[in-house]
């Protein structure tokens, strides 16, 4: 688009990142923890596409730390103020970032003898700060972890051995693998509930064990001192379809809307997009969006996904293509160029379209459409 002055017209895509949602998603993962459990802020991969900045703005006066996966990451929570925990996921990736988290004051995950050898090696130097590590055991999720309760228990050994000088506290964690639903026809949490009983009795420390979906479902059943809230903070909800975001009482904290460009008329017969997959079989309108796959809208969204265009549910039709799709308006015969379109979150009139539902459409979950926001969106912050 261009003005009669000359000046261009953004293209009317853009990401709106919802603070106060924000707040309000780690109030409730705080309330669904319990009495006297801390909550870190999960904000890895940006924030889960939303950005650190926006979700420190959202998050710092409900959180008791942060958790998140690089030094990167943890370098730029520290330049915007923070200076409460900020814990590493996963750890240290080479010996050299155990001098990082002394220097910043980092907590760190330790899930391997490589990086209790880093911490070691650093011991016998003066250290800075002592260190703060999550323990982690696998507890049978096979990603990362100590497996197994001797392995487990040698490696707190060897932690505690360092004295408390250099190693200050050792918190006990584990990640649950089927917090969300049921494990093979199962009880989702219980066989990992049991390992990690069995490898941490009698051990002193804090433990660490909920995740969103943790959190959410099975808090009655838990201690967990530290709840490592993610998805939930964000909005997503880790159980969908089984529950709803409203269920849960969560609000989206991302909206990403854009604009009709075009209206086209169908008759029966007309196709519409790449590969003809839509298939017109009566007289219809249909509405064309400024936002494609290289704006993060998967690809692979079939006919029939869920969209609002002026607030008003309907679905669209045909292949995504990378700048543009195409949309139903036969609920909405009075939309033309410039109405409103959301892809996901909220629309007009107080109309929302969870993301949730997006990403099931697509065969996917809502944790991605968030992480795949393209650099090319803009993103403004409320």
């Amino acid at each position: 688009f261009f003005l009669s002055s000359g000046w261009k017209m953004p293209r009317p895509i853009q990401a709106v990142v919802h603070t106060a949602a924000l707040a309000h998603n780690l109030g409730r993962a705080r309330a669904c923890a319990g009495t006297g459990a801390k909550v870190f802020g999960v904000v890895k991969a940006n924030a889960y596409g939303h950005g650190l900045a926006a979700a420190y703005a959202g998050m710092r006066q409900a959180a008791d730390g942060f958790a998140l996966l690089d030094l990167a990451e943890a370098e730029r929570m520290r330049e915007l103020g923070w200076q409460g925990p900020v814990l590493l996921l996963e750890g240290c990736f080479e010996p050299r970032d155990v001098d990082t988290c002394s220097a910043l004051q980092l907590w760190h995950t330790v899930h391997c003898p490589e990086q209790i050898a880093w911490l070691t090696q650093q011991a016998r130097s003066q250290v800075r700060q002592p260190h703060h590590v999550f323990l982690k055991l696998n507890s049978g999720m096979n990603r990362l972890g100590f497996k197994g309760r001797d392995a487990f228990r040698q490696a707190f050994a060897q932690l505690q051995a360092l004295g408390p000088a250099r190693v200050g506290s050792i918190t006990l964690a584990t990640h649950f693998s089927d917090a969300d639903a049921q494990r093979r026809g199962q009880d989702g949490i219980a066989h990992q509930l049991q390992a990690f009983a069995s490898a941490t009795e009698g051990l002193p420390g804090l433990r660490s064990l909920s995740n969103s979906a943790a959190t959410l479902r099975h808090s009655s059943r838990l201690r967990s001192d530290w709840v490592r809230a993610g998805i939930m903070c964000y909005g997503g909800v880790p159980d969908f379809p089984e529950h709803t975001a409203a269920y849960w009482d969560l609000q989206p904290g991302m909206t990403l809307r854009s604009r009709l460009l075009a209206v086209q008329q169908l008759q029966p017969g007309d196709t519409v997009g790449y590969g003809s997959t839509f298939l017109a079989q009566r007289p219809m309108a249909i509405g064309i969006v400024a936002c494609g796959y290289a704006d993060g809208y998967p690809r692979h969204c079939p006919t029939g996904t869920p969209v609002l265009v002026d607030g008003v549910r309907t679905t669209t039709v045909g292949r995504v293509s990378m700048d543009m799709l195409a949309v139903d308006l036969t609920p909405t015969p009075q939309a033309g160029p410039g109405s409103e379109v959301t892809l996901w979150g909220r629309g007009p009139r107080d109309a929302c379209l969870p993301i949730d539902e997006v990403a099931h459409a697509a065969g996917t979950i809502g944790y991605q459409l968030m992480c795949a926001l393209a650099p090319r969106v803009p993103v403004i912050v409320e």
